[in-house]
């Protein structure tokens, strides 16, 4: 026959269809049937996620003096935050975000550039993850933000008052 499948060869041994996963002992049930598990179709979605998405998707951990101040443990980065860079060959180096390549998913720090052979100064592209926000940029938003992500933890905490 000419259709699209055929020209695939099937093993005599039945095989679980092409993009099933294999139950395992230790897999646990699904929590949401409409969010998919699969791999290919979570990187797909990571690397062509449009830039109101990649903007949560590139959020930079709190300094720990930031995170007991604000009891919050991350954020998207933005602009004029200070950061520390914490992994690679500029770890500890600190300085102001310049500018938030959402494209490359990198981020531009001041002071983190490379001389190329013509002269001309480039500065180099560091991924959000790998670096520490040690100082916030706060606008009535992002105070906003920050008032709402430490709502929900603290919502989800139970003290000893509670369980007496």
């Amino acid at each position: 026959s000419s259709h699209f499948g055929s020209s695939r060869r099937r093993c005599r041994r039945p095989c679980p269809p092409r993009g099933t996963a294999r139950r395992h002992s230790w897999a646990a049930m699904k929590q949401k049937a409409t969010v998919s598990s699969s791999r290919r179709k979570s990187r797909k979605a990571y690397f062509t996620a449009p830039s109101h998405i990649r903007r949560k998707l590139m959020s930079a951990p709190l300094s720990k003096d930031l995170r007991a101040k604000y009891n919050v443990r991350s954020l998207p980065i933005r602009r004029d935050d200070e950061v520390m860079i914490s992994r690679g060959h500029y770890s500890d180096r600190e300085g102001k975000v310049t500018q938030v390549y959402r494209k490359k998913w990198r981020i531009h720090i001041e002071r983190v550039t490379r001389d190329k052979a013509n002269g001309q100064t480039v500065p180099i592209g560091i991924h959000p993850s790998k670096v520490t926000i040690t100082k916030i940029k706060l606008d009535k938003d992002r105070k906003a933000l920050l008032d709402r992500k430490s709502g929900a933890a603290k919502k989800g905490k139970y003290t000893e008052k509670d369980t007496a």
